[in-house]
């Protein structure tokens, strides 16, 4: 076998360069191929097993018995375990009845992981729209495997766009339904470990420790601009919570954190914080006007509608969730290293 040789030829070296991102490509392209035969597979399976009743037919034995079947005429081929081929016969299921566009949703399926679709199944088994919502967002987003089963767990379908907010009398239809569309309600703050009695001080510090997660759980196009965020009102000076941009709607979002229930005087001062900013930092031309948002710890929806009906701003309130609070008082709950070291020692003794 001959030797190798160092080519230095920027030319040479460019066209290695392409010659690897063309071959990168055709194995992500091959990939997903691969995947959407996979996925129609699965989509056939299914409609076979329901439609032909064979698991009725052949008893409780079938599933692993197709399995070795099909295992064994086609050797050395994954995804063709009892397991995944009763989630055919439930993936199948759960999006039949999708009687408008059932084309384009098998198209949409097919866009995304097997590993995926067993999630969704999991979580979303007869309920199609909960279930193509899920599909829909992990097509337009990228998520992750991760990402998605975070979205799963705190119940995303249920909470998207459903804070109180007034956008649709104070801003123009084109863009009132996408921002309604980026609220959530109520806002998952699963991701922070508390201490029973925080202040809001603590739960804001909390927040920023947890950036990634919080930029998260706020949603698609979000970016950190500030926390404490000095607006020079005048002679006054005033404080935002936390401050961010928005990408997808280019917008300032000024948002604002109460650890206690809603009250009506909170408009009031978001409202002037929204207002100082499309003055302050808004470029004309460029940003739309500002969004404030109010996430509280509980709110009466009465009134907190009637205060929104009151601003000319666009304001949308929401509540928080925190599941996870530590006693105030953790001194004796949590072994100390002495203690430790002690029970390492009789431990040691006793071997």
């Amino acid at each position: 076998m001959g030797k190798s040789i160092n080519i230095l030829d920027k030319a040479y070296l460019q066209w290695v360069k392409e010659l690897t991102t063309r071959y990168r490509q055709s194995q992500i392209k091959a990939a997903v191929k691969v995947n959407s035969f996979l996925i129609e597979f699965y989509w056939g399976l299914g409609s076979d097993i329901v439609s032909l009743e064979v698991d009725n037919k052949y008893g409780g034995k079938f599933y692993a018995t197709l399995s070795a079947d099909l295992r064994k005429e086609i050797p050395g081929i994954e995804g063709l375990s009892e397991s995944n081929i009763r989630y055919a016969k439930r993936f199948y299921q759960l999006y039949a009845e999708c009687s408008r566009n059932l084309q384009q949703v098998v198209e949409e399926l097919c866009r995304i992981p097997w590993g995926h679709h067993i999630r969704i199944i999991d979580k979303c088994s007869n309920n199609p729209n909960k279930a193509l919502f899920y599909v829909r967002q992990t097509l337009e987003y990228g998520w992750s495997r991760a990402m998605l089963l975070n979205f799963l767990d705190t119940d995303l379908y249920e909470r998207q766009g459903k804070a109180l907010t007034n956008f649709q009398h104070t801003m123009p239809a084109v863009t009132s339904d996408l921002a309604q569309e980026l609220t959530k309600d109520p806002y998952s703050f699963d991701f922070l470990s508390m201490r029973k009695g925080y202040n809001e001080r603590q739960l804001k510090d909390a927040l920023l420790m947890n950036i990634t997660n919080f930029l998260v759980e706020l949603g698609t196009g979000f970016a950190y601009v500030g926390k404490e965020y000095r607006l020079q009102i005048g002679r006054k000076e005033k404080f935002i919570d936390l401050l961010f941009y928005n990408l997808t709607i280019r917008c300032y979002v000024a948002v604002e954190v109460k650890i206690d229930e809603f009250d009506s005087a909170d408009i009031g001062q978001l409202g002037t914080y929204v207002t100082a900013v499309n003055h302050l930092l808004r470029k004309e031309g460029i940003d739309n006007p500002t969004i404030g948002l109010l996430i509280c710890k509980n709110k009466d929806n009465l009134l907190a509608q009637y205060a929104l009906e009151s601003s000319s701003q666009p304001i949308g309130i929401s509540e928080y969730e925190l599941s996870r609070l530590y006693p105030t008082e953790v001194e004796g709950t949590i072994p100390s290293i002495k203690e430790i070291e002690t029970k390492l020692n009789l431990s040691l003794i006793h071997i």
